[in-house]
């Protein structure tokens, strides 16, 4: 088994584990799991940004695999993904700031929520862009990705044709389910960060894809 087969393989059991711990402490230490377990800078925020990290690292290479076969299109758009998931890395621990302890710029200071050097923490007017934009809209987008794809793809047609031509990693049936699963569980329970582990899960989730996805031979 190659070594990219080995660390999707474990990726799934992982998953899994994550959720029943998730479920055990938000019945057993709803206070532990808050404050601790999906604390802001804790385990699950700071997995959540190295997997998002390492899955960003995972798209460049295969965009430099497709600029050296001659798809330069489809490296241009793989690269671009590759800089999605890299921001949304250092979205999620504010690119650092509380590790170095640095302040942010008077802009920040003034639209940002938690004060923090971050995007999704801005509040534009009366409109806060992570349950405007990076809650709700932002889910819908990832669960038709992570679900509806994958039930279409295998059909062909041409939202297959656009998946290849766009360099588009496929997701797999196991990758739906387990979307479909996480979210039903994280829905459910009724606990404060319950989301922290949510963002956890994705980042897992895309980063299976990415290293096996249902169309590599379009994606890298």
């Amino acid at each position: 088994m190659s070594l990219i087969r080995k660390i999707d393989s474990a990726l799934i059991p992982a998953i899994a584990l994550i959720l029943i711990a998730t479920i055990v402490l938000a019945f057993a230490n709803p206070s532990f799991f808050t404050l601790v377990f999906a604390a802001e800078d804790g385990p699950v925020e700071y997995a959540t940004a190295l997997f998002l990290l390492i899955a960003s690292i995972v798209l460049a290479t295969h965009a430099a695999s497709l600029w050296r076969s001659g798809r330069r299109g489809a490296a241009g758009l793989t690269v671009f993904y590759a800089l999605l998931f890299f921001m949304a890395a250092g979205e999620e621990i504010s690119w650092g700031q509380r590790i170095v302890g640095w302040e942010s710029g008077e802009f920040f200071q003034q639209n940002n929520k938690q004060y923090e050097t971050n995007l999704h923490n801005l509040v534009v007017g009366d409109v806060h862009l992570t349950k405007s934009l990076f809650g709700p809209v932002l889910t819908i987008c990832i669960l038709l990705y992570l679900v509806g794809l994958p039930l279409v793809y295998p059909k062909g047609g041409r939202i297959a044709a656009l998946a290849d031509r766009m360099a588009v990693p496929v997701p797999w049936m196991k990758h739906a389910v387990i979307a479909l699963v996480a979210s039903i569980i994280i829905a459910v329970l009724d606990v404060e960060r319950k989301w922290e582990v949510y963002e956890l899960i994705f980042s897992m989730v895309v980063l299976s894809i990415f290293l096996i996805p249902q169309n590599p031979g379009k994606t890298r």
